[in-house]
């Protein structure tokens, strides 16, 4: 038996030979100059930080979401947790200063996706900001969710929003 092919030299000094040239070229872009030392200091740069390690796989072995995704999944996120925070402000107002009738509290356990304690923590947070909702208590098994909610129709209902509001941007951040 032959002994496994070892990558050249080449190849484990620059790894990815692309990356080092587009690192350099916007090197210098962004100083506008083609100064000696910005050039040797930008092509070492270049070198270097495309060396930088790949993003390790997720726990399932799929290569994680690029940085760039992961910013429209947070700004996504952050733009719904602002609008319905302003929604159910102007809604609880509206309970409060209204007939005690329109009032129907209860809690229900929304089952959890989520399974990291960052992201439990993060989704638990958000629905305590959204005016109307209170996270109340996590299972033992952090598999549920107790959630208060002032005003609540049908449990079931309430359970799948503020899932698909909240827990899948989360996940698709996290997990």
């Amino acid at each position: 038996m032959s002994a496994p092919a070892r990558p050249g030299v080449l190849r484990r000094l620059l790894p990815r030979p692309w990356t080092a040239l587009w690192l350099w070229g916007a090197w210098l872009l962004l100083n506008q100059t083609l100064a000696p030392g910005h050039l040797l200091l930008g092509a070492a740069l270049g070198l270097v930080l495309s060396r930088w390690p790949a993003p390790a796989p997720d726990a399932g072995g799929r290569p994680r979401r690029p940085a760039w995704r992961r910013a429209l999944i947070a700004l996504r996120l952050a733009w719904i947790v602002v609008h319905d925070i302003v929604v159910a402000n102007l809604q609880v107002a509206k309970l409060i200063l209204g007939p005690r009738e329109a009032l129907k509290p209860r809690f229900v356990w929304v089952p959890l996706d989520v399974r990291r304690p960052r992201s439990i923590s993060l989704f638990a947070g958000i629905i305590t900001m959204t005016p109307g909702t209170v996270s109340a208590e996590l299972s033992d098994d952090h598999r549920h969710l107790l959630v208060h909610g002032l005003r609540v129709e049908d449990p079931d209902a309430l359970a799948a929003e503020v899932k698909s509001r909240y827990e899948t941007p989360i996940r698709e951040l996290f997990e």
